[in-house]
């Protein structure tokens, strides 16, 4: 824990903004109250001459002081933007002085938001030239070359995946949330919860969720709003037995328009424990073959550190099953920095997928989330440092180029370890596109089921409006149809109107 001694008075946003990027540094940072004093001692100056603004800041370390300066022309509009350009011009200055204090490097800058694509497509869309968004990147938000170059390769596959990408606001896609899993991760913190079948709750949830899907479908259809792709999440969608996928696959059906023009459909069959004959088969019967087979890690004593009951062997094994049987398009995950593992496990678990060659590879790199398990109990979690996750990353990098993978979305964490990413890589042509549409956030994404988000994204401003479902399934089944009134209403503030056939 470092402590800061903040001299001035600043808003809670920006007391925030300085503790977020602290932490890039630190594992954990305070702001000291009036009467302390703090193990680093931090002052900023701000002055305007004409159109230049300035700020400057310095830093005292154990008697060791560091200064930064940063101008730049004001950029006008409003209050709320002026004070934006201000707090970009604070942010820059505390990044020098703590990267000059400790001697670390953050290639993301002054970034500390979840989607860097998502500003880049921000630049495109507003006419600036490829070598125009990098200067933007690099000179106001601090990013490094290679990162922005990394992100230059992810939105040029993106739009390539998806050409109408800055035109399906009219459209949605739909999240589909089930809330159990044969058990729960330690790193997770996703509304899962250990599928039990004597209290009647996953039959009950079911019921609750066939009337969600039917009821917004209904809207769908009475608006003529088409749907992009449709995602089952969770938990793991694949813990419900085959019947009860086939009776919701076939409520999905009859429920949403125009489903012969919906672009993907993917179910989430993340752990390898879930998958069965009989399910693929239902998997089949509906045209669906885009499924998670998830490893996390191809070494046995870590799948039991974090509370996987599953072993390696069984992971190959379904993957190699639902191969058989016709998934023609399976994504697996990794993570990096995984309990006592370092470059000589993570390098196994890339041999043991090259093996394999799944249409598409997600790199996630771990983040201490405040509710795990694994946040609460750090002294039992042994990760690695920042040195070894931006080496297992790398690694990740040149393992994927050489494989013929191509990086096509990207986002990022609080508390991510060595402050990196995640990055899904895919073969050419077999992206997700809702993972792009999520991540993107160009059009509306419904969510439906326990834990599910919704993001209502209004055509012509943009603007998002969230509404989250209860995560505990007792809460969901109390409160569903309150939830669906809800997000009808909402969809009827940004689609007043039938969308154009």
């Amino acid at each position: 824990m470092q402590t800061i001694a903040l001299h001035g008075n600043f808003k809670e946003d920006w007391v925030r903004m300085f503790i977020h990027l602290s932490n890039l540094f630190f594992e954990e940072t305070k702001i000291a109250k009036k009467e302390e004093t703090g193990d680093l001692d931090l002052r900023f100056e701000e002055r305007q001459q004409g159109d230049l603004l300035i700020v400057t800041a310095e830093l005292t370390v154990q008697e060791n002081n560091y200064r930064a300066e940063f101008k730049e022309t004001a950029e006008g509009g409003n209050e709320k933007d002026q004070n934006r350009q201000w707090k970009r011009l604070y942010s820059h200055v505390l990044l020098e002085v703590l990267e000059s204090s400790t001697g670390m490097n953050q290639e993301w800058g002054i970034l500390t938001g979840i989607r860097p694509t998502k500003l880049y497509h921000k630049y495109r869309q507003e006419s600036h030239s490829a070598h125009d968004v990098k200067q933007l990147l690099m000179d106001k938000h601090r990013v490094s070359e290679r990162k922005v170059n990394l992100l230059e390769t992810i939105t040029d596959i993106q739009l390539k995946a998806v050409p109408d990408l800055y035109n399906v606001q009219e459209e949605v896609s739909i999240y589909i949330g089930i809330p159990f899993c044969p058990t729960k991760c330690a790193y997770c913190t996703f509304p899962a919860y250990a599928i039990h079948r004597k209290s009647g709750r996953v039959e009950t949830f079911l019921d609750g969720l066939h009337e969600e899907i039917r009821q917004l479908g209904e809207w769908l259809t009475e608006r003529n709003v088409k749907v992009t792709t449709i995602y089952f999440g969770g938990g793991t969608p694949t813990s419900i037995e085959a019947e009860e996928m086939d009776a919701l696959y076939q409520v999905m059906v009859e429920s949403f328009p125009f489903m012969e023009e919906v672009r993907e459909v993917t179910v989430e069959a993340g752990r390898p424990d879930t998958i069965t004959p009989a399910k693929i088969d239902v998997l089949k019967k509906f045209g669906i073959d885009r499924i998670s087979v998830n490893p996390q890690s191809y070494t046995d004593e870590t799948l039991k550190a974090i509370g996987r009951h599953h072993t390696v062997q069984e992971t190959i094994d379904k993957f190699k099953l639902s191969r058989s049987m016709g998934m023609n398009n399976i994504n697996m995950d990794l993570i990096i920095g995984l309990p006592n593992e370092g470059i000589e496990e993570f390098s196994h678990s890339l041999q043991e997928t090259e093996k394999l060659q799944p249409e598409s590879l997600t790199i996630h790199t771990l983040s201490f989330k405040r509710a795990s398990e694994m946040t609460r109990n750090k002294k039992k979690y042994e990760v690695a440092d920042r040195p070894t996750a931006e080496q297992m990353m790398k690694l990740g990098e040149e393992w994927t180029e050489a494989n013929g993978y191509v990086p096509y979305y990207l986002y990022r964490q609080k508390n991510i370890l060595g402050n990196l990413e995640n990055v899904g890589y895919s073969k050419p042509g077999e992206e997700s596109i809702y993972n792009i549409m999520i991540m993107e956030e160009v059009q509306s994404i419904i969510g439906i089921g326990c834990g599910a988000s919704s993001k209502f994204r209004d055509p012509k401003t943009g603007r998002i409006t969230q509404f989250h479902n209860p995560k505990d399934p007792a809460a969901y089944i109390l409160s569903y149809q309150e939830s669906i009134e809800r997000k009808l209403e909402l969809l009827d503030e940004i689609f007043p109107q039938s969308v154009p056939k």
